[in-house]
């Protein structure tokens, strides 16, 4: 008996031993749910949103937890504290028309924390990848005193090599080549990648490093912006990143499609503006005096009405989101999008379904296959919800489209870096601008036709749930569709 009890003791204490830390972890998990939870509630997110955090911080405390903590953060408190708030200041010479100050667009935008448009532009829309390369190159070649240049990726092939190189031509030459680059979209090209640039004498920026964390949610927080300035007088602006997938000198059976514009006039300043500010924030240092504008070319028709708009941490409202949803309730006539990504919050979502019903044109242009397949999985059940209450959604099919871009009555548009998705609208930070000139609108509009000739619309039989487990996935997608 006594030989029994011996033998049993050291089992028994193991018992007990798995048991109380069994207990362990359930206080702990319990104890981290509540905190991320708090946490989660405090903060001003969207329903979808906070939705998906509660479900994943319920259902998985000790993976969700973690992660909410280290990608959760939407405004970061501390790191918007850091970085100047971004005050576009407004036009003191050319003022754009009445009729543009007066639009419920401009105005929505302007009180949400962004600039008031601006007149005295011209915009001229870049279509492919061999256009752009071909600007973006003269431009460099072209500029007298200043580069900056932000992107999201950088990419190591013979188009980023390119680049770097007619930069660092540029910069021993005495003009100042600002580059910047998203730490995490460019984490293979921002070292020694870049480092003939340095060498010249030019100047390359990692925004936000990822390795070590610069602080709570830093690895989440990524800047999406693509902008170009020359000389403070001339941008380019779009969806393009520096890599042969999105540009090249030459045709490239692969390249994405997208669209950007080269602007000339005051809303050039005024996106070097925004670069300005991310770079002090990027490199720790005050960001100087601003560079006298060159005077503006005279042969350019400076006509067009633009509406700088960028959206972020560094921004205290949400503009680039309430000016979208501003032009869509405003349409009369049409509707038109284009993103690679759509995963509209309930709000976006409903506003489209109601114009929809109302007889209005909204046309909706995707890919047909996506980069990323979990969003394409999370978009099937809203294009179901918008092909029922009559919108068109079409499929474009020759390549991976990656542009952005909204349409409104041929008479007002708006293009930059942010898709049609909850990490653009809230997350990232992204850049944009506002055509308030019906001759702009019109020219994307008709970039917009043209697409469309290569697409093909999207019944609800193609759209219908799928057997398991592929509904499934879908439903997943969908529920983790504000996180992507």
């Amino acid at each position: 008996m006594l030989l029994a009890e011996m033998t049993l003791d050291p089992v028994v204490a193991d018992l007990v031993k798995t048991s109380l830390w069994s207990h362990v972890y359930t206080i702990g998990g319990l104890l981290l749910g509540l905190f991320a939870l708090a946490r989660l509630l405090s903060e001003r997110r969207q329903p979808a949103n906070t939705l998906a955090w509660l479900f994943a911080i319920i259902l998985l405390p000790w993976v969700a937890v973690p992660l909410f903590l280290l990608f959760g953060g939407r405004k970061i408190r501390r790191l918007a504290a850091r970085k100047r708030r971004l005050r576009l200041p407004a036009p003191l010479t050319d003022r754009p028309s009445a009729a543009t100050l007066a639009h419920p667009v401009a105005q929505t935008i302007r009180t949400n924390g962004a600039g008031e448009p601006v007149g005295g532009n011209s915009v001229r829309l870049l279509t492919n990848g061999e256009e752009t390369f071909a600007e973006l190159e003269r431009q460099i070649l072209a500029a007298r005193h200043s580069i900056h240049i932000a992107t999201y990726i950088l990419g190591r092939d013979q188009v980023g090599k390119q680049l770097v190189k007619l930069l660092a031509r540029r910069a021993r030459e005495g003009v100042q080549v600002r580059l910047q680059l998203d730490a995490l979209g460019c984490f293979f090209s921002s070292g020694r990648f870049v480092e003939p640039l340095r060498q010249a004498g030019g100047e390359v920026a990692k925004f936000l490093p990822v390795l070590p964390l610069s602080s709570r949610g830093s690895a989440n927080l990524r800047n999406h912006r693509k902008i170009a300035v020359f000389d403070r007088h001339t941008a380019l602006i779009g969806g393009h990143n520096l890599a042969r997938e999105y540009l090249g000198p030459q045709p490239w059976r692969k390249r994405w499609t997208d669209v950007g514009a080269v602007l000339r006039g005051p809303a050039a300043a005024l996106l070097d503006e925004v670069f300005t500010a991310d770079w002090a924030f990027a490199t720790g240092r005050p960001p100087g005096p601003a560079e006298p504008e060159p005077p503006r070319p005279e042969t350019d028709s400076c006509e067009s009405d633009i509406q700088v708009v960028a959206a972020g941490p560094d921004v205290s409202g949400d503009p680039l989101y309430e000016g979208i949803l501003a032009m869509i309730q405003e349409a009369k006539r049409s509707i038109w999008i284009v993103t690679p990504y759509f995963i509209p919050d309930e709000v976006l979502l409903r506003s489209l379904v109601v114009k929809a019903r109302a007889g209005r044109d909204v046309t909706l242009i995707l890919p047909a296959r996506s980069t990323h397949p979990i969003t394409d999985l999370a978009r099937r059940p809203f294009l179901r919800q918008l092909v029922r209450a009559g919108a068109r959604v079409l499929a474009y099919q020759p390549r991976m489209l990656h542009a952005k871009a909204i349409i409104v009555d041929e008479e007002i548009g708006l293009l930059g870096s942010a898709n049609v998705d909850m990490r653009s609208l809230f997350v990232n930070f992204e850049i944009g601008v506002v055509l308030h000139s019906a001759r702009d609108a019109r020219a994307l509009r008709a970039w917009a036709g043209e697409l469309a000739s290569h697409a093909r619309p999207l019944a609800l039989a193609d759209l219908k749930r799928r057997r398991f487990p592929a509904n499934l996935a879908e439903d997943l997608s969908r529920l983790l569709g504000p996180l992507l």
